[in-house]
């Protein structure tokens, strides 16, 4: 028998390299209520940073697009041809109901919710980007029964 060449382990090479991915938060959400407000909840504008009461906003689509499916928003200094927060309830809103009509938004008749995301307008600005979509229906639940079980009628 010919010896062959063999090639060695060592025990550092058994342990697994990969990290666990750091689990990053989920994006911040509001919803485009049917009266055609985006409505931003507290808790999302904390997240994000913003302060609702002195933020001022330019208000864009993507160019070149007849339906509208995402929104920016970048700050603006002025409070010319900016748009403003407007509280309501428990969040804030920014009453658009007819650019978003103009842009093939359905918001009267179906619910649409929107992710934040950031991204940079230029090197010292940081917009806003928010992605409508339609609310996804709750699953049905497939889980076990809980609580007594029904009573059988004796016939």
């Amino acid at each position: 028998m010919k010896l062959k060449a063999i090639k060695f382990f060592s025990p550092e090479e058994n342990v697994s390299k990969t990290k666990a991915a750091p689990k990053s938060a989920p994006l911040p959400t509001g919803y485009i209520s049917n009266s055609g407000k985006l409505v931003f909840p507290a808790t999302a504008l904390q997240d994000l940073g913003i302060d609702p009461e002195s933020t001022y906003f330019k208000i864009g689509t993507q160019e070149g697009k007849r339906k509208i499916k995402s929104v920016y928003l970048v700050p603006a200094s002025s409070s010319d041809e900016t748009f403003s927060f407007e509280k309501s309830g428990r969040g804030h809103v920014i009453p658009l109901a007819i650019i978003l009509k103009k842009g093939y938004v359905n918001f009267e008749s179906e619910k649409l919710i929107f992710k934040i995301s950031t991204f940079d307008f230029d090197q010292t600005t940081k917009g806003f980007e928010l992605v409508i979509e339609a609310e996804a229906p709750k699953s049905e639940y497939t889980g076990k029964p809980r609580g007594r079980k029904p009573r059988v009628q004796a016939a």
